[in-house]
């Protein structure tokens, strides 16, 4: 049997995900705050199934708890194990120096501390267990730009990124064949996208930039990402391991 693990599955690029591996077959466990609509009668018609655990990812012994809990449902018919680390946030928005503190260390528990906990915990049960692992991490374009009124979110998503290609060097000199790479979107129609556009210019001066987005049609569907994402990560064969694939280079 294949598994995958989708952090924020709820709605948008992580609900998207979790719909194409249901129909692709594969259980799917979400874990987010809410429960997303629909998910278990597609597993149903798919003949898979869909579980969903309720998690703040912003606390460590949180996740450890929910690892503990998904972990424990496993027999031994478990053959390929893939995680999605989709869940993020983009606030605070707003210049470096008028953040508090206490907002800035919640987004880098998010955005960076949950995929690397994640990570690390389904990738020792799976080489434990003798399970293929393939591990994907959502990033962004900002890991590699500076962008005025994101310093958390660039930060933290170059993070990811180094992050990422660190643990490929791991796996590829124990030669285990399990893969991690990351994921670049790019610009999609979703509720962070909605939280930039609410930005007022002296917190983030290019909100003007992400208005037009929208105006102009420019967001792309988070199903058509979905689908990039999900092909990269089945195709066993040609992933290559620690790699940031971006979007664009699949989307016209």
């Amino acid at each position: 049997m294949k598994y995958a693990i989708i952090t924020g599955a709820s709605k948008g690029l992580g609900y998207s995900v979790a719909k194409l591996l249901l129909e692709k077959g594969i259980h799917v466990i979400g874990i987010s705050r809410t429960e997303p609509d629909g998910l278990k009668k597609i597993a149903e018609t798919s003949n898979v199934t869909f579980q969903q655990f309720q998690c703040d990812l912003g606390d460590v012994e949180e996740i450890e708890t929910t690892f503990g809990k998904i972990k424990s449902q496993w027999g031994e018919g478990v053959s390929d194990l893939y995680l999605v680390n989709n869940a993020a946030v983009v606030e605070p928005v707003d210049q470096a120096m008028n953040m508090k503190s206490s907002d800035l260390a919640y987004h880098v528990k998010v955005n960076t501390i949950a995929p690397m906990v994640m990570t690390n915990l389904f990738l020792r049960e799976a080489v434990s267990k003798g399970i293929r692992f393939i591990g994907s991490t959502v990033t962004s374009g900002a890991a590699e730009r500076p962008v005025s009124g994101w310093s958390a979110y660039c930060s933290t998503k170059a993070s990811i990124n180094m992050y990422t290609e660190t643990v490929a060097i791991e796996q590829d000199e124990k030669g285990t064949g399990n893969k991690v790479f990351a994921f670049s979107p790019g610009i999609m129609d979703t509720g962070m996208q909605e939280k930039i556009r609410s930005a007022s210019p002296d917190e983030f001066s290019a909100v003007e930039t992400f208005k037009s987005y929208k105006e102009n049609k420019a967001l792309k569907d988070t199903d058509t990402v979905g689908g990039v994402l999900v092909d990269i990560l089945t195709d066993e064969a040609n992933l290559e391991n620690g790699k940031i694939y971006h979007v664009k280079d699949y989307l016209s």
